[in-house]
């Protein structure tokens, strides 16, 4: 088969897939190329950065095009349902980076406790202000509130229980028996809101507006500490930034955002915020794990 990959791919993976005899390509497509290009391959691999809407589908209708896989968890930059409609298959790899984002959200929640990230750029500017960044606090003995309690969201509950901290989860879906088998318990979200020092997102994007706005962080603690490693939409900016301003949120950690790149300079340089341009997969274990499950996808068609 013919193989577009358009974001790059574990060298590994793509190696694997040629000696199977496949012609893969790796080349990128601005979104009006896109729908052209799609109609010379039997199988496309995104990432988070193209996006596959209806426009590119309807180009491609009536060629080889059988197969879209989206290297990584969330499919929402990708027309799923319309693909599928008109007979294209679409896959992602929901286990490979799990570990990855729920480390980088573990790191932005210890950035946002101790200071580490403006301290660290404050010194290299040859800033030495000890005393700015003496009132740090612990994460032991704190509260975590996770919303969205899919793989990444376990994975993190699990390392956060590790070093000590108190758990709670939120998700429309309850998996039977993940309570018990992670000592976990689930909750709804207002109670989470109101009990939690820090809240992580793991959620996939939603339609009707942000998960995190104005009205849901009045509900929380004052200094909560909010950490978004899933999707940008699912914070409200402009809140997340007057309550930064106003000490209702005390700190922040961003590694996705409404726009991509960043746009919003006001929040990604606020002294508050630990920030990351999307970055929460790119480990080297999780791409040849990404690359691994892609190779699979394809073997089993």
């Amino acid at each position: 088969m013919r193989i577009l990959v358009t974001d790059g791919m574990d060298k590994t993976a793509m190696a694997e897939l040629k000696a199977q005899g496949h012609e893969v390509v790796e080349q990128f497509y601005e979104s009006e190329e896109l729908g052209k290009a799609l109609r010379g391959f039997d199988v496309v691999v995104v990432r988070s950065k193209t996006k596959v809407r209806a426009p590119h589908i309807d180009e491609a209708k009536g060629s080889n095009l059988k197969l879209i896989i989206r290297g990584g968890v969330g499919v929402d930059n990708i027309d799923v349902k319309y693909a599928e409609e008109n007979g294209i298959m679409v896959r992602n790899t929901p286990n490979a980076s799990s570990q990855s984002v729920a480390e980088c959200a573990l790191a932005h929640m210890f950035a946002c406790a101790r200071f580490i990230s403006i301290a660290g750029a404050a010194m290299r500017n040859d800033i030495w202000d000890k005393k700015a960044y003496s009132k740090g606090i612990e994460l032991q003995g704190k509260t975590l509130g996770i919303i969205g309690f899919g793989r990444i969201g376990a994975h993190l509950g699990v390392m956060a229980k590790a070093i000590g901290m108190n758990v709670i989860a939120f998700d429309i879906f309850h998996i039977p028996g993940i309570e018990e088998r992670l000592g976990i318990p689930y909750v709804e979200m207002d109670e989470l809101l109101a009990k939690s020092d820090f809240i992580s997102v793991h959620a996939p994007a939603v339609d009707g507006g942000a998960l995190i706005n104005a009205e849901r962080i009045a509900k929380m603690k004052d200094g909560v500490v909010i950490i978004n490693t899933s999707r940008g939409t699912n914070v409200d900016e402009a809140a997340l930034l007057a309550a930064l301003e106003s000490g209702k949120v005390r700190a922040a950690g961003l590694d996705v955002y409404a726009d991509e790149p960043a746009t919003n300079k006001a929040l990604y340089s606020h002294p508050m915020v630990s920030c990351t341009p999307h970055i929460g997969a790119a480990t080297n274990e999780a791409q040849k794990r990404i690359g691994a499950e892609i190779v699979d996808i394809i073997k089993a068609m």
